[in-house]
């Protein structure tokens, strides 16, 4: 079996934990308590449901402050971040449809580990998920079942009653 090193490591390299496609994640950094992600071995980026951007100068370095939706198909209880900009890069969408988008540093609390993903900003607003997490992320030890969801820690009954509510 390949490692997480690439084709011929040694699978005992690394402990790996096992995710479902769909998880709970928290993004402590950024204020979001919870947030449902896709886990995407497709995708190359990771990339979160971002409006309001606007970009900022910190001290010489760029910035950009911007707004997320953490609830599915709900504008509602918006939380506003600001992050460095680590790049901008051109990114295609599983449509074909490329557009240049700002990539920010974030923590990712998933399955009981905390990664760092570097996060590109983008509208999701008309996609199943307001977050996605990509292979990038995914190589730091997580391991995803297609068949299976919801594997890691969960919010509060009440918390996931809210969210299937709007």
């Amino acid at each position: 079996m390949d490692g997480p090193q690439g084709p011929g490591a040694d699978a005992t390299d690394q402990s790996y934990t096992l995710a479902g496609w769909r998880e709970w994640v928290s993004l402590p950094d950024a204020g979001v308590s919870w947030i449902k992600a896709k886990l995407d071995t497709g995708a190359r980026s990771s990339a979160i449901h971002a409006f309001d951007l606007t970009e900022l100068d910190r001290d010489g370095a760029p910035w950009v402050r911007y707004s997320v939706h953490p609830w599915q198909g709900s504008d509602e209880d918006p939380v506003h971040v600001e992050s460095p900009v680590l790049d901008v890069r051109e990114v295609r969408s599983s449509s074909g449809h490329s557009e240049e988008r700002l990539v920010v540093p974030m923590t990712v609390q998933l399955v009981g580990l905390t990664i760092t993903a570097e996060m590109t900003l983008s509208r999701r607003d008309e996609m199943g998920f307001r977050m996605l997490v990509g292979r990038e992320a995914l190589r730091q030890g997580i391991v995803v079942d297609p068949g299976r969801s919801y594997l890691g820690p969960r919010p509060p009954a009440a918390v996931r009653r809210h969210n299937r509510g709007r």
